[in-house]
């Protein structure tokens, strides 16, 4: 067997056929990390134990989800958008539990979520009520120590803008206005305006 050494021209061409060949061959890097969103109404509850639901989508699939160190089970579907759910325990009025998630090629993604206990029903306060034939308008202000998530008039969910104090106004029929405010812990209180 005879080695003849390479020209120049066939060395070039071997190396250009190489840089446009292996670049095919090369495996792609996920650095996707998983992303944790949590669905549930909201973070805090009249009781000190309530259900957390949410999921975690990725882009290559999502192979354990736990929550403070401790795996928890992954419901069936596709593991690219993988649902979950636990129970909180709270032995304070505050607390915060920290959901991670891994995919396959090993990157994680980090939830830190804050949850509370509020037994504090919201105040409802009317600052104007007026009647004329059969139609009744009343408006006032919902106040909470949480956030005020939802007003109802006589069984009518306005639209509002949840916070820590909301001003509404309704027009309604009737001899009166039945209104009703919850919390975002699901507190409700509930006033005859007349």
């Amino acid at each position: 067997m005879v080695c003849r050494p390479f020209s120049r021209a066939a060395a070039s061409t071997l190396l250009l056929t190489l840089a446009a060949v292996l670049p095919g061959c090369s495996r792609t890097t996920d650095t996707f990390a998983p992303h944790i969103s949590v669905t549930s109404d909201g973070s805090a509850s009249r009781k000190q134990s309530f259900l957390i639901q949410g999921y975690v989508l990725d882009n290559v699939g999502v192979t354990q989800i736990a929550v403070d160190g401790k795996p928890i089970p992954i419901q069936p579907g596709s593991d690219k958008l993988a649902r979950f759910e636990f129970q909180t325990m709270l032995s304070t009025p505050t607390g915060k539990y920290t959901i991670t998630a891994r995919d396959a090629a090993g990157n994680q993604g980090t939830l830190v979520l804050p949850v509370s206990v509020d037994p504090v029903k919201p105040t409802l306060k009317i600052t104007r009520f007026e009647r004329s034939g059969g139609v009744v308008r009343v408006s006032g202000t919902a106040t909470d120590n949480n956030r005020v998530t939802q007003i109802l008039v006589d069984g009518n969910r306005l639209n509002i803008t949840p916070g820590n104090s909301v001003d509404f106004y309704a027009e309604t029929t009737g001899v009166w206005a039945d209104i009703a405010v919850t919390d975002a812990a699901g507190n409700t209180a509930t006033l005859r305006a007349r």
